[in-house]
Order: structure tokens, then C-alpha cells, then sequence
């Protein structure tokens, strides 16, 4: 298997070269593109193509959200993982709003800064303790993001959104409901044009609404 591709975005070169140094001993991942601020991010990307930016939220003129937010409108295939300084609830949940996969405080051990780039890029994305229970229930009364009437889901496009919003990959899922992995994703696919969710917190969103999973 190739290894994942990385951006680092961050305007503190200082951390860039440290994060680098880190990422060098995991052979499944290499980073690709250096940026120190958004707009370098984005003017790299074409000649630079990579499957997962690291994104710091706190740079100069185009900032991580502005940044998160055209990456994902001009490289849809690109998933973007929030890296940041912050812990407060707010910055999770703009970076999330704004199409981040994932968010980790920077300092997060190299370990789970792995584990955080293999979910963003195999499943999609990446929870851990900052995304908790206080912080989904604060996005259920914060968001605008309401299940339309004709947003209404089959047997089985159900059974696959309770196990995305467990965590299960593509893969975990087929092997569970006997489907192939295309399968799975042409599901997935269609959930979030149904629900009209940007990424999994959507999708959240919806199930917890809906019933379909509690928290």
C-alpha cells in the first residue's frame, strides 16, 4: 500500500520541521507539502496533490477555517485534519462546521497523530475525546443543520449510518451487513447528499435527531 500523502499547513516552521521529523519514523506516511499559511497551501496544491493536510487553525492572512474551506471547494478528495494549539469547544466546532475530518491539539502524541491521519484517510475520519458528548449535544443546539422531511432513509441506509456514527470503516461495515465495500460506499455517498451533512458531525447530527443513535 502507498503511503498517505501529507500537507503540513502551519506557519510556525519551528513545529513543521518537528512535526517532520516525527512522521519520518511511520513508513506509511510521507509528507509531501510544506505551506506557511493558507494561501501557500492552496497555490502548492495543484502541483502538489496529497490525500491529508495537517491544518493549523491560527495563521497568517488565509487562516486554517478560510483555508479548510477552499481546499475541500477545489480538492474535494482531499480530507483535512485540524492540528491546533486551541482547546476550546469553539474552535473544534468551526473547524468541524468548516469540513475538517478530525481535530488533535498539537500536543497529541505521535502515536495518536498517526492513528488520527490513517481514520482521516481509510475512514473518513477521526473522533477522540475532544468530540465527546457535551461537545455533540452543544453542536445539536448550535447547528442549523435540521434533517429535511424528504430526507427519509431505507432499512439498510440506516443500519450503515449507525455504524459510520460508531466509527466502523467502509470495510468493518461490508464484513458486518454481508455487502461489498462499493457497496458501503455507494451508501455512504447517498447519506450524506439525503442528509445534506458536509462530514461525519453531520451525520451525527441527524442520527441523534432522528433517534437512531443516543448520546
Amino acid at each position: 500500500m502507498p503511503p498517505i500523502k501529507l500537507a503540513i499547513a502551519d506557519d510556525h516552521k519551528i513545529f513543521r520541521e518537528g512535526l517532520k521529523a516525527l512522521l519520518g519514523d511511520y513508513p506509511q506516511v510521507r509528507v509531501q507539502l510544506e505551506a506557511a499559511s493558507g494561501r501557500q497551501l492552496l497555490d502548492s496544491l495543484p502541483q502538489q496533490p496529497v490525500d491529508v493536510v495537517l491544518m493549523d487553525i491560527s495563521m497568517p492572512g488565509l487562516d486554517g477555517l478560510q483555508a479548510t474551506r477552499q481546499v475541500l471547494a477545489q480538492h474535494p478528495g482531499t480530507r483535512v485534519l485540524a492540528l491546533s494549539m486551541y482547546d476550546e469547544d469553539k474552535y473544534l466546532v468551526d473547524m468541524m462546521k468548516a469540513g475538517a475530518r478530525g481535530y488533535l491539539l498539537k500536543s497529541a502524541e505521535p502515536d495518536e497523530i498517526m492513528v488520527a491521519i490513517g481514520d482521516v484517510h481509510h475512514k473518513g475520519f477521526y473522533f477522540n475525546e475532544s468530540l465527546s458528548t457535551t461537545l455533540v449535544k452543544q453542536l445539536l443546539g448550535q447547528s442549523p443543520v435540521a434533517p429535511p422531511p424528504e430526507a427519509d432513509l431505507n432499512e439498510r441506509e440506516t443500519a450503515v449510518l449507525q455504524l459510520l456514527c460508531q466509527e466502523y470503516s467502509n470495510a468493518e461495515i461490508a464484513d458486518r451487513l454481508f455487502l461489498s465495500v462499493r457497496t458501503v460506499e455507494g451508501y455512504r455517498t447517498r447519506l450524506f447528499e439525503k442528509i445534506g451533512a458536509r462530514n461525519i458531525v453531520g451525520l451525527v447530527i441527524y442520527a441523534v435527531k432522528k433517534g437512531l443513535i443516543r448520546v
